[in-house]
């Protein structure tokens, strides 16, 4: 074998086979989290909409969802070393609030991470057909793009979570370094008529449309929670997983913060909010080709299509291991969790992932439907409210584990986190939910249709559990447990059993 081949993978006898280990060190991880919030995307494409709504005082709810996600993460991080299992949220919620929670989040979590990255294939079709118009002269069908796309995403994936950590670091550093050059060369010229802090005034701060801003600054963050996802490859996960938690979400607040302000000064305090309105979709590329030039213009353009395709191969990463854990947990078919023997890679997860994004993109193909209004809106939609649910969950999960089942691992931190967090989280799904409309622009059918796949799903999922508690009661007891550890996790300090 050549040298630089990687080294085969060894597989059991059930052809199982484990992910790699210590492959992915705090770096790494980081890009794997911040590249799937597609920094330049939300910025590019969602913080015009969010300056329009809630007026030049953006930028502050971009720092407070970050606050709140940071509180979220204490109780989050500590509760990590007595998780033995990789499959993230419904792992926290099972060993928290018992199996039936657990499988329930399991199925909301599959469901709304294949929403999140499903539906964007119609944002990054529609953001490649308009490059290649733009810039090379080529019109071809979007359809045509989502599906190529979805096989180079697939590629990537295949060849294992290492190769994904270096595209997703080139990918990265070049769409967070050309927003940087844009804020940069805002305040160099001094903004529109000088730079100010009026963003941060109580005025701005809470003007009466900053409590919708919050449906876009908190899915700014999708994703950031996949840390714990990769803690079976990473190294020294008890330190790397909180540090990588911790560095992606404060970058991603300080970062989305400074970047709405600069645009907010590129037009002024009192013209921004106009000029969103004016020019929602070429706002931020008005702003770079004004205080940098036409050239970062277009390549913004280009970037924009990158910060997609990296966001596509983070939740692809990240639905596999899902799949990976709930096969190993039991729940889904044993060859589902299948690690490719050369690669380390959960190649099947991975297959069977994009066969639903294919089918997916072929629907709504067929249907005639516009891959931005309907792909991109209508099925992201439940993925932000679902993953938001999961968080509050979370939340309440690690509160019960401290004070039931392990007293003496518990901190005042830790719990005051959990419960501000939760609560916190609670309103701001409410919040989000109370303002839907502004994520689809759809009717109030069409939102209520949406927003109820969301409790349909946890249902789907208890009842499921319910149907493993009676004939199943081996895989029940093994959901969250992490069947697939080489090494038994840290055990509980005070356990009990589960609530069955």
């Amino acid at each position: 074998m050549p040298a630089s081949s990687p080294p085969p993978v060894a597989v059991p006898p059930d052809g199982g086979g484990h992910l790699k280990r210590g492959v992915l060190g705090t770096g790494s991880l980081v890009f794997m989290v911040v590249a799937a919030a597609a920094p330049l995307t939300v910025m590019a494409g969602v913080a015009p909409l969010a300056i329009l709504v809630g007026g030049i005082g953006a930028p502050v709810a971009y720092l407070t969802s970050g606050v709140v996600l940071t509180v979220f993460a204490v109780a989050f991080t500590r509760m990590t070393r007595y998780v033995g299992s990789a499959g993230a949220f419904y792992a926290y919620i099972a060993k928290g609030l018992g199996p039936t929670w657990g499988l329930a989040a399991a199925l909301l979590a599959l469901v709304s991470y294949n929403a999140l990255m499903i539906g964007v294939y119609g944002l990054f079709a529609v953001q490649a057909q308009a490059t290649l118009a733009d810039v090379f002269g080529v019109d071809v069908p979007w359809p045509v793009i989502a599906l190529v796309a979805v096989g180079l995403v697939l590629l990537v994936g295949w060849l294992g979570i290492d190769v994904g950590a270096k595209v997703l670091g080139v990918l990265l550093v070049l769409e967070t370094g050309i927003l940087l050059l844009m804020a940069v060369g805002v305040l160099v010229d001094g903004g529109a008529s000088g730079l100010d802090a009026a963003s941060f005034t109580a005025d701005a701060v809470f003007s009466p449309g900053m409590a919708g801003v919050l449906a876009f600054s908190f899915a700014a963050f999708m994703g950031f929670e996949s840390t714990v996802l990769y803690r079976k490859e990473a190294r020294d996960p008890e330190r790397t997983v909180p540090r990588a938690t911790y560095l992606a979400v404060g970058f991603m607040a300080v970062f989305y913060c400074f970047v709405v302000w600069s645009v907010v000064q590129a037009f002024g305090s009192e013209q921004a909010v106009a000029a969103a309105e004016g020019d929602l979709a070429g706002m931020f590329f008005t702003v770079i080709e004004t205080y940098v030039g036409p050239w970062a213009s277009t390549l913004m353009h280009l970037l924009v299509v990158s910060s997609v395709y990296a966001s596509q191969i983070a939740f692809h990463n990240a639905i596999n291991r899902y799949a990976f854990a709930l096969s190993r947990d039991g729940v889904l078919p044993r060859w589902v969790g299948t690690v490719h023997p050369r690669f380390g890679s959960p190649y099947r997860a991975g297959l069977l992932q994009t066969a639903l994004a294919v089918v997916v993109i072929g629907v709504f193909a067929a249907a005639g439907a516009d891959p931005y209004e309907q792909l991109l809106l209508w099925v992201n939609t439940p993925g932000v409210v679902g993953v938001l649910v999961l968080q509050t969950m979370t939340a309440a999960a690690t509160v019960a584990y401290f004070h039931r089942r392990n007293r003496a691992a518990a901190t005042p931190g830790a719990v005051g986190a959990g419960v501000a967090s939760g609560v916190l989280l609670a309103v701001a799904t409410y919040v989000l939910v109370d303002n839907i409309e502004l994520l689809t622009a759809a009717s109030t059918t069409v939102n209520v249709l949406l927003v109820g796949i969301v409790p349909l799903t946890l249902a789907v999922g208890t009842a499921a559990a319910l149907w493993l508690r009676a004939r199943r009661p081996e895989r029940y007891a093994g959901i969250g447990e992490g069947a697939d550890v080489d090494a038994a996790p840290t055990p509980d300090l005070l356990a009990t059993t589960h609530d069955r």
